[in-house]
């Protein structure tokens, strides 16, 4: 039987306020264990939760980014469940009047643009963090727990399950980070826990309207891993009701060195967590009109910076995307286009060495070494033919290993660009000399011949000599 996935993610992002949401302790990341704590978000006898109105103000610039309706009354629900992570043994979060409902994104895939549902998205606390002692959940011999976390506020964003592939959930999750991130309401660093992302997913015959049994994917740390994670849960439901087996509602976590998804525990229902309104809260009034001056203060989105870029500066629609999917990179792209005049340039160059340099270290465009102003000196360089490409690329592997900037590191080693006519005259002439063959060759028609005689010149200056001026020099002595 063909089958077709159904996919749903909720998608949990802390907020980048300095202090957690009930409480005054920082949100900071690290520290040592369990001393960003208080009575407060430890829930001990007698402490009163203070809502941080910072958080309440976060929450509603990303709904307004993502299309929601925020609402006018909303409140906070104790959620009740037992785990070692929650030292009060319940979370205040957010159940039937949640803040935000009904948004929506667009994401785009293989030149098609399709719109995920987005039902709602509601505030609530963070639980603490444990630390498996074991290769994984599943195999753990012990855990840890470091509450330092607690109390952190998160938005959890709940999509529709209008995604039916595990790159369509990619696309969903890129664009979503993407504008959380433009919006300065979280810094989606995943590696911190700062962003984290919850899978549902269930197959069904393909063109039914029926939803399948589901099972819900936790424990995923990248993008890369939900990817991989989606790929495997949907060929095991597959083989499983290929077999007339029945799937089962359960949480299951993702193992990354074995590529499986494991039971973790039966998947619970909303009524499993006991949900009543939070009685040490007041329900939240949310004033119209600093709503709209929220609204009116949103920063250019990505899809509107994508539309820019493509009209502006004649970008292909694929440099667009790409460039515009971090807001830090987009705004590295804006200042180097702002010093060296030229988008196509710079786009070529933070797509291609910029990039991979940075994922070769494992950082972030915001981590690293080289400022716009010293990347665009570079590129200012190279267009003005003062140094080859090919230094280029060897100038900048410098620029990342020592912080150097371009300047001194082409001073320092004799890199720059021999354009004088002068001084590769002699040369040229000395290469000609001793390649008389291939000089022969050249002028009975063999055009190849003469990408030779460039690659000895190029050779002789060590890299040095101006590719351009020196075909010129050849071809006027040929």
């Amino acid at each position: 039987m063909n089958f077709e996935a159904v996919i749903g993610l909720e998608v949990h992002a802390e907020l980048k306020t300095k202090s957690k949401i009930f409480c005054s302790c920082t949100t900071r990341f690290g520290g040592e264990p369990n001393t960003h704590i208080c009575p407060v978000c430890l829930g001990l006898p007698g402490s009163l939760p203070v809502i941080n109105r910072r958080a309440i103000e976060y929450a509603i610039k990303a709904a307004l980014a993502l299309n929601c309706k925020i609402a006018p009354h909303s409140k906070f629900d104790r959620k009740n469940y037992y785990y070692p992570d929650l030292p009060k043994n319940y979370q205040i979060s957010q159940y039937d009047l949640p803040l935000a409902l009904d948004g929506y994104l667009e994401i785009e895939l293989n030149g098609k643009t399709k719109r995920v549902r987005i039902t709602r998205l509601h505030l609530e606390e963070d639980a603490g963090k444990l630390i498996h002692g074991g290769a994984s959940i599943s195999r753990a011999d012990y855990s840890l727990v470091d509450y330092n976390r607690t109390g952190v506020p998160l938005i959890e964003i709940v999509s529709e399950p209008d995604m039916n592939s595990p790159e369509e959930a990619r696309a969903y999750l890129d664009q979503l980070k993407a504008i959380l991130q433009y919006t300065e309401v979280s810094d989606c660093k995943m590696q911190e826990g700062s962003l984290r992302c919850d899978a549902n997913v269930s197959i069904r015959p393909r063109g039914s309207a029926e939803l399948g049994t589901k099972t819900e994917l936790k424990n995923m740390n990248s993008f890369k891993a939900l990817q991989k994670a989606l790929e495997y849960e949907i060929e095991r439901q597959t083989e499983v009701l290929e077999e007339n087996g029945t799937i089962i509602q359960e949480t299951r976590t993702w193992d990354e060195r074995e590529g499986v998804t494991l039971p973790l525990r039966s998947k619970e229902e909303a009524h499993d967590y006991r949900y009543f309104p939070e009685p040490d809260l007041v329900p939240l009034s949310i004033d119209r009109k600093r709503v709209e001056e929220i609204r009116a203060g949103l920063p250019e989105l990505p899809q509107a910076r994508k539309k820019r870029l493509i009209e502006d500066f004649k970008l292909p629609e694929y440099d667009a995307k790409v460039l515009t999917l971090s807001k830090h990179m987009a705004e590295y792209f804006d200042s180097c286009v702002k010093e060296t005049g030229d988008a196509k340039l710079v786009s070529n160059w933070l797509m291609g060495d910029f990039s991979r340099l940075l994922n070769s270290r494992g950082m972030e465009v915001e981590d690293s070494p080289v400022p716009p102003k010293e990347m665009a000196f570079l590129l200012k360089l190279i267009k003005t033919n003062k140094i080859s490409g090919k230094i280029g690329k060897k100038v900048l592997e410098e620029m990342f290993e020592t912080g150097k900037g371009a300047q001194t590191i082409i001073r320092d080693k004799g890199m720059e660009q021999i354009s004088d006519e002068k001084t590769l005259i002699p040369i040229i002439e000395k290469v000609l000399e001793v390649n008389a063959k291939t000089v022969e060759d050249y002028r009975k028609g063999k055009e190849r011949a003469l990408g030779f005689l460039v690659g000895q010149v190029m050779k002789k200056t060590k890299g040095k000599a101006n590719p351009e001026l020196v075909n010129k020099l050849l071809k006027d002595r040929l």
